[in-house]
Order: structure tokens, then sequence, then C-alpha cells
């Protein structure tokens, strides 16, 4: 499933700041199964097929973009996972991981709140990435790695977006630093509830 901005999938408005936004199918079944595994079993195998789908769906945003950018963890929940699902994810989609952004606030998982909480959540919760930033192997002074973003255009690459707030919250961080462009892919997308 390809979401666009201009609402042409059921749940598809796009969070404001993205230019587009695809995902590879909803967050139900099967799919809400194997990411659950992903991130909560410790099944860092299931990164490369999940990338797979991801590349499937937003082959376009990839073609298009200069850089993927993982939407980052808290240090603290990330040493308690023992990985970044997010980070997994952008390796496998072959274009260039830039670890740009930082969760500097501890927040609630946003599955656990109200859509109308989940913006509060994440607000002021991102940054841009403290002392270095990560382009691949490489790290760079936060300086010059900041003047690397403007002008570039960007994927945000994440596992689930629900209200789509925490994708909307890294693409102000990023417009701030200058990105051209900012567009988001995500393994699923949590479709709202039909009407019965």
């Amino acid at each position: 499933m390809t979401l666009y901005p201009d609402g042409a999938a059921p749940g598809s408005a796009c969070p404001p700041g993205l230019d587009a936004w695809a995902a590879a199918g909803p967050f139900e079944g099967t799919l809400r199964e194997i990411v659950h595994a992903f991130k909560y079993d410790g099944r860092w195998s299931l990164a490369r097929p999940l990338a797979t789908l991801m590349r499937q769906a937003g082959g376009p945003l990839l073609e298009a973009c200069d850089i993927v950018v993982p939407v980052p963890l808290h240090p603290s929940r990330r040493r308690a996972r023992g990985f970044d699902q997010a980070e997994a994810l952008a390796r496998g989609l072959g274009r260039p991981v830039v670890a740009a952004l930082a969760r500097h606030v501890r927040t609630r998982p946003q599955a656990s709140l109200p859509l109308e909480a989940r913006r509060r959540n994440v607000s002021g919760a991102f940054g841009l990435a403290g002392r270095e930033l990560t382009v691949g192997w490489r790290s760079y002074r936060a300086g010059v790695a900041v003047a690397r973003l403007r002008g570039v255009s960007m994927v945000l690459v994440d596992d689930v977006a629900t209200s789509g707030s925490t994708l909307e919250a890294c693409a102000a961080v990023l417009r701030g630093a200058g990105a051209a462009r900012v567009t988001a892919l995500t393994v699923a997308r949590a479709l709202p509830p039909r009407p019965r």
C-alpha cells in the first residue's frame, strides 16, 4: 500500500511537514505480528525482509532521495531493546543512512496514547544529533554535518506510523535544518477504525 498526501487511500492524510508518505501495508494481521516479533522479541533477522517490503512500496521515494534518516529511539530504550528498529530498517534500503536526529526526551509509547495526546507526547522530543552525526560508518562534527542537511532530499524511516505525530515532529526538525524535501517510509500504517 502506498500512501500519498492527496488522500488517495483510506487513512492516507500526510502529516504536516512531509511531502509524501508510503507504507508497505496496514498494521494488522500477519504484518502486525511480524513487526511485533521484530521489535519486541529481538528478531533482528526480520529487518532485511521488512526492508525489502519497504523498498517495494517506497521505490519512487527512495529513488528521489539523497539520504534516509531513521527515527531514533531514546538511548535508554535502545539499551533496553538492544537495537534501534528504524536504524536497522534504514540500513536495508540501499541508500546512504544519516543518523541526523536524536530523541532527547523519553516519551511514552505512542501506541498507549489516544490520538489527540500523541502530538503533545512527542512535542520537543526530537532534535538534531548532538556532538556528531553518523553518515554510513563515518562521523562528522555537528556543525559540518548539519550543513550537509541543507538542500537535501530525505526519507524518514520508521517501523509503524499511527497518527503521524512522530513523523511530523521529526520532519519539523529536519525542515528547520534546511532539508529541501522530507518524505517518510514505514513498514506499516495503522489505519483508522472502519465505519460500522
